[in-house]
């Protein structure tokens, strides 16, 4: 079966084919560790996640590589502006290494709370200091650079195809990078491969190099960890929406003048969460809602919020609200209590899953990671004539390998009222003493109190109707 996925860069659906059969180079821009990660920013990783899940599913080796922005990254994304760790470290009155510490650690807690499966490698840009110089190297070489009163640019210019993954033409671009002006760049849409240190100011993040004392750029680090890490299975390199029309675009530009090559087939980009009203989610709009804000402090279960994107297709926008939460909740309880009957009624038997399902279910899922469309399939899989340990296990395997939702999960029942809990036990001891009219009767009054009886192997079970 044909595994098809939305390349940015052409902008249509293609059919997913390696470089190397059989295996997966996959790179995603991971976080800029100044701060927390808002749920809209754990959306893209969610959807990067079942992208993951999704290869493997298909019987590919993924190597995956996420790099850690830990410097280089201004607050205006042209160039200009403050590091956003030296921001942090003011904000706070710790070390910008300390903030990096801290919110690389804190967003990792995130992944593991979201069941999001760790890259095979994890790179800082810190860490790569000598590949950025190498890379840069290359290009001056090459006569893509020049030199500025503040770094080392990339002329844009001089590559013909600027521009090709956001498909707006040069002068839009131009017109959308006057908003931030350095009037030392030949071109607006000129970006810093290498920003020198400010003179009389000692910088917490800075390096020796042959142009001068000073940090990269933040597009540079990306090009040079991912080809470090990736070299020849450069595949698939995802991001959010919001990366398009710079960061990735020029990524595309640095390293096919550097190497002449073609820099990964796909790109591939999640939408947008907005909060309701249809206002993106944003540090910079004050609307920033973090896992541990939003659903741990609220005693909510953070899965909670993974089960909601997946309502969403990963390219469609999608709306925040504490209504669509509340719903999420409920669909995600539900459908635990499902496979938690299930797994009282099979005793716990075991059994070979429907390939007939498993077939339906990876076409969604190869049709785009179609998550809304794979959810439909598990509701029909609960509602179809089968088996129950057939039903189990094939949703077992479809939470194990792509939803990741901890769906056999027990769900924690709401306390019985003292009144049902006295007619269970006079149920149970009318049944232990096989008075079998009385033990009916029994259940005919606690069901029409408003809760269902059900009798199976692993003894009586009394739910709210």
């Amino acid at each position: 079966m044909d595994l098809v996925l939305f390349n940015t860069r052409s902008r249509r659906k293609e059919t997913f084919t390696p470089l190397q059969a059989g295996k997966v180079g996959l790179y995603t821009c991971g976080p800029t560790v100044y701060n927390y990660a808002h749920i809209g920013n754990l959306r893209t990783y969610v959807f990067e996640d079942i992208l993951k899940r999704v290869l493997l599913y298909n019987g590919l080796q993924v190597k995956h590589v996420m790099n850690i922005t830990d410097v280089g990254h201004l607050t205006g994304d042209r160039d200009m502006g403050e590091d956003k760790m030296e921001q942090g470290a003011k904000r706070e009155g710790r070390s910008a290494w300390d903030i990096a510490a801290y919110y690389t650690t804190a967003f990792k807690e995130d992944l593991a709370r979201l069941n999001i499966i760790d890259p095979t490698i994890w790179c800082k840009a810190t860490d790569t200091i000598p590949e950025q110089i190498s890379l840069i190297e290359t290009l001056e070489t090459k006569g893509y650079t020049y030199r500025t009163g503040d770094g080392i640019y990339f002329d844009t210019a001089r590559f013909e195809q600027y521009g090709q993954l956001s498909r707006q033409d040069r002068d839009a671009l131009q017109e959308g990078a006057r908003v931030e002006k350095n009037l030392d760049k030949r071109n607006s849409t000129d970006f810093a491969l290498w920003k020198f240190s400010p003179e009389n100011v000692q910088r917490q993040m800075e390096w020796d190099s042959p142009w001068g004392r000073g940090f990269p750029g933040w597009h540079i680090e990306c090009s040079a960890m991912s080809m470090k890490y990736l070299g020849d299975q450069l595949d698939i390199h995802c991001g959010g929406t919001d990366h398009i029309d710079v960061h990735h675009t020029n990524e595309i530009a640095q390293s096919e003048a550097a190497t002449g090559k073609r820099f990964f087939n796909f790109w591939m980009h999640g939408e947008f969460l907005n909060i309701q009203g249809g206002k993106k989610m944003a540090k910079s709009e004050g609307n920033f809602l973090t896992l541990q804000n939003t659903f741990i402090d609220n005693d909510i279960d953070p899965l909670v919020y993974r089960y909601a994107t997946f309502h969403s297709h990963y390219r469609k926008p999608m709306e925040y609200s504490d209504d669509s939460i509340a719903a999420a909740g409920n669909g995600l309880r539900t459908l635990r209590g499902q496979v938690t009957r299930l797994v009282e009624r099979t005793g716990g038997e075991k059994s070979p899953i429907d390939d007939s399902f498993r077939t339906k279910f990876l076409c969604r899922l190869n049709d785009d990671l179609n998550m809304p469309q794979a959810l439909a399939v598990v509701q029909e899989l609960l509602k179809a004539d089968l088996p129950d340990p057939v039903k189990l296990a094939t949703i077992q395997e479809f939470d194990a390998a792509v939803l990741g939702l901890e769906l056999d999960r027990e769900v924690a029942a709401d306390p019985l009222p003292p009144e049902i809990l006295e007619l269970i036990g006079l149920r149970k001891q009318a049944r232990e003493e096989k008075n079998w009219a009385e033990s009916d009767r029994l259940r005919d009054e606690i069901q029409d109190l408003g809760y269902v009886v059900q009798d199976g192997k692993a003894g009586m079970r009394v739910i709210k109707k």
